[in-house]
């Protein structure tokens, strides 16, 4: 997670990277603390731009209550028009601010109300992870066998030092780098390519 220096609205986007907003206002957090909104930004990410309509329809939520989800995330810097999509005045296309959210939880610690936050948003993201999950062994029957065959699910524990807990979360942070931006444009994607999903955590685990 990288922090960056903060500004008036509350959200960041990182100094050395625009496609990353880094969080530091409770207000920010609180917004993405809701399941539909973390929905859909996700699948603004994911599948690129969309109108309040296609969201609406992907998601299964009223019209009206999509948009006010919009509108909020758009409050908070983290979705932003797309006007050059639109086909007439009417139509009105949103686009992904941002790629990806980052956050540094030490830095609340001191702090009850962004702790507060960060904490409900942290959650928020976690049960995503797990409808996420579950959607996909739901959807495991109708893949091809290669891509069941590729597919991995693993964890593990070590006793390590906090330098070596760092050189950790390097690591794994310098794994994901090298494939994060595959395929972000679409008219760069291999043939035959598909959105996959990966998921890392790393935690000191609890005294027992």
């Amino acid at each position: 997670m990288n922090e960056a220096p903060r500004t008036g609205s509350g959200v960041d986007p990182s100094r050395s990277d625009p496609s990353r907003i880094d969080l530091h206002d409770a207000g920010a957090m609180r917004a993405l603390a809701h399941p539909m909104r973390l929905r859909i930004l996700g699948l603004l990410r994911v599948d690129g731009p969309a109108t309040v309509g296609m969201i609406a329809e992907r998601t299964g939520e009223a019209a009206g209550s999509a948009s006010y989800h919009m509108q909020t995330l758009a409050k908070h810097g983290f979705v932003e028009p797309a006007p050059e999509l639109a086909r007439d005045r009417r139509e009105r296309w949103w686009r992904a601010a941002h790629q990806v959210t980052s956050w540094q939880p030490a830095e609340f610690l001191g702090d009850p109300e962004r702790h507060a936050a960060s904490d409900a948003m942290r959650r928020a993201v976690l049960d995503a992870y797990h409808r996420e999950l579950l959607e996909a062994l739901d959807a495991e029957a109708h893949l091809d066998a290669e891509w069941v065959a590729a597919s991995d699910s693993s964890d593990g524990a070590a006793y390590l030092t906090l330098d070596e807990f760092r050189e950790l979360g390097a690591d794994l942070a310098a794994v994901r780098e090298r494939w994060f931006a595959r395929g972000r444009d679409e008219r760069e994607r291999p043939e035959g390519a598909r959105a996959v999903r990966w998921i890392t955590h790393t935690f000191p685990r609890p005294a027992r």
